[in-house]
C-alpha cells in the first residue's frame, strides 16, 4: 500500500509518495534568483530556511497557468535538499494498493515519461505518479544546492 499526496497540474491528477512531502503551503512571494534555469522561480524564506521553488508547469513543458486561490507550494525532499514545487491544487492523500500501479505507458501526452514512475488506478481516476528523484537532473540538483547555500550565507 502506497500513501500518496495527490495534486492537480494542467488539468491532470498527479501523485507523489507522502514520505517526500514535508508540507503544503499557500503561494507566497518568491524572490527571483539570477542565472537559474527558467523553471526555477526563485527562493522563499520558510520560517528561516531558504528554499528554492520550481514551477512544475515549466519543468514539464506544460502550458503556463495563472496562480489562483488553490495554487500551492508543495515542499518536498529531493535527493537531500528541500524544494518547493508550485502546483495548481493539492486535493487529498490517498492509499493506493501496489497492484493498482502500473509502469507508465510508452506514450503519455504532456509530461516526459522520464519523470514518471507509474500510473495508479484509484476508483475511476488515473493518478500519474511522479518520480521526484528524476524531476531534477544531477547538474540542476547541484546548482540548486549551491544557490541555497549562497542564499543562506546572505541572510
Amino acid at each position: 500500500m502506497e500513501q500518496l499526496v495527490v495534486f492537480q497540474l494542467a488539468g491532470e491528477t498527479y501523485g507523489v509518495d507522502i514520505a517526500h512531502v514535508h508540507e503544503i503551503i499557500r503561494l507566497q512571494p518568491i524572490t527571483e534568483v539570477p542565472r537559474t534555469p527558467d523553471f526555477v522561480e526563485g527562493v522563499i524564506n520558510l520560517r528561516g530556511r531558504i528554499i528554492p521553488v520550481i514551477d512544475l508547469h515549466k519543468r514539464f513543458g506544460l502550458p503556463a497557468a495563472e496562480a489562483g486561490n488553490s495554487t500551492r507550494i508543495m515542499v518536498v525532499d529531493v535527493k537531500g535538499i528541500t524544494v518547493g514545487m508550485i502546483v495548481d491544487a493539492v486535493s487529498e492523500v490517498v492509499r493506493l494498493p501496489e497492484e493498482n500501479i502500473e509502469p507508465p505507458p510508452p506514450i503519455i501526452q504532456g509530461v516526459d515519461v522520464a519523470y514518471l514512475r507509474g500510473v495508479g488506478k484509484w476508483g475511476d481516476k488515473l493518478i500519474i505518479l511522479l518520480d521526484l528523484e528524476r524531476v531534477l537532473r544531477e547538474s540542476e540538483h547541484e546548482q540548486l544546492k549551491e544557490q541555497v547555500a549562497a542564499g543562506v550565507a546572505e541572510t
